[in-house]
């Protein structure tokens, strides 16, 4: 529902005048990482085959079951039979060499190399079999519901299978790995024993005189039934989206993945960004006083609020709206008086409560003002007290004379 509520937002909010957003691919989902929101989606709960998007499952489960990744190995030579026979791709990793987990690791995300998963599940745990179980494993315990692995690497088979939103969920996981982000985001790695990997990334953009003004890193994954598939985060003036595409076409020999990740970034980041609604410290209600030597109290803004929200947003349109104490004065209890509700075509952008510090000062002027007849009438009724009691006091003189 929640993620229903944010993708109707924001097609609401798209610009008059832009043309509506058409890619080539079956699947894609696009993300703002800074706000955690949906901004687009097309088939993302579809199961579907997701090449070597899987390596991105491999390599996460791999890194929090390395201890060193600067340990050494041996490559055995079962992790690499049959790998020629299914066409898959290698780093180009020798059964016998002596590499270390790290290298594997990069061999596995930059240029996905089938040969470097599977050394790390038979060096792991001893056999590809067993590597997957822990990868179906992490598949639950991050709630991937339409998710399921049956290798490493991610061959054309009717059990290995995912949806983009799935994906999506998983590279948001792996991204907070540190040492993951590092090596998602490289282009370039030479390996202990002399190997110079390069990442698809650049492999494509440098290929097809691709203009990357975005993505960062990213994970590439191709099968015939596939299609070619892609999972890419990048950056555009200080905010971070994660985009999964799956399932685009060739065109004499041209695939669209990259242009159709391009194509979603240009029109986010030409049509979408950060605006500020208000700043720290701005007024956001005034209230009225009574009995206060202050005319008013007002509310101000303890933080700046910053929208991802289409560049044509009309500010005018921007709501504040406060329920609670409607009057303050100085013997108003301290705490929470109220709420402050911020709208923006009629959708709630934030809620803030307001608390009284009881910084108001009491004004005997300001009440004499609004009661005159009553303190006139509590002076003259002081006064009548006065020449009563001054009168008693003189009869009780004449008394003792």
């Amino acid at each position: 529902m929640k993620k229903f509520f944010l993708l109707m937002l924001i097609l609401f909010c798209f610009p008059l005048g832009v043309k509506a957003l058409e890619i080539q691919s079956r699947n894609a989902i696009l993300y703002n990482l800074n706000e955690d929101i949906l901004l687009f989606s097309k088939g993302d709960q579809e199961k579907i085959p997701i090449a070597s998007l899987t390596k991105i499952m491999t390599a996460i489960v791999a890194l929090e079951n390395i201890t060193n990744l600067d340990e050494v190995v041996t490559v055995p030579s079962k992790a690499l039979e049959g790998l020629a026979l299914k066409n898959a791709m290698v780093v180009g990793f020798r059964a016998g060499e002596r590499i270390t987990y790290r290298d594997l690791l990069y061999g596995m995300l930059l240029p996905s190399g089938a040969d470097a998963t599977n050394i790390v599940a038979y060096c792991l745990v001893g056999s590809e079999e067993e590597f997957v179980n822990l990868m179906n494993e992490k598949a639950r315990e991050l709630g991937l519901l339409n998710t399921h692995f049956s290798d490493t690497s991610g061959l054309d088979d009717y059990n290995n299978y995912s949806t983009v939103f799935d994906i999506a969920t998983l590279l948001k996981y792996a991204l907070q790995n540190t040492t993951f982000k590092q090596v998602f985001t490289s282009h370039e790695y030479i390996t202990s024993n002399g190997l110079k990997l390069e990442s698809t990334l650049k492999y494509y953009t440098v290929k097809y005189h691709l203009q990357n003004y975005y993505i960062l890193g990213s994970k590439t994954g191709f099968t015939t039934i596939a299609g070619y598939c892609l999972a890419s985060y990048a950056s555009y003036n200080g905010i971070e989206y994660l985009l999964v595409t799956a399932g685009a076409p060739t065109e004499n020999g041209y695939p669209y993945h990259f242009q159709d990740a391009f194509t979603v970034y240009d029109y986010y980041t030409q049509n979408y960004g950060d605006l500020t609604l208000y700043n720290k410290g701005d007024v956001l209600y005034t209230l009225k006083t009574q009995y206060a030597l202050e005319d008013s109290y007002e509310v101000f803004a303890d933080e700046s609020l910053i929208k991802y929200l289409p560049k044509n947003t009309n500010m005018e349109d921007l709501q504040i709206q406060y329920t609670g104490v409607e009057m303050l004065s100085p013997f108003t209890p301290k705490g929470k008086i109220g709420t402050i509700s911020v709208f923006l075509n009629d959708t709630l952008l934030k809620s803030i409560e307001v608390v009284y510090q009881g910084n108001l000062t009491f004004s005997f002027s300001k009440i004499f003002l609004e009661y005159p007849l009553l303190f006139l009438g509590f002076f003259l009724l002081i006064f009548i007290f006065f020449l009563l009691f001054k009168r008693n006091k003189l009869h009780h003189k004449k008394k003792k004379v």
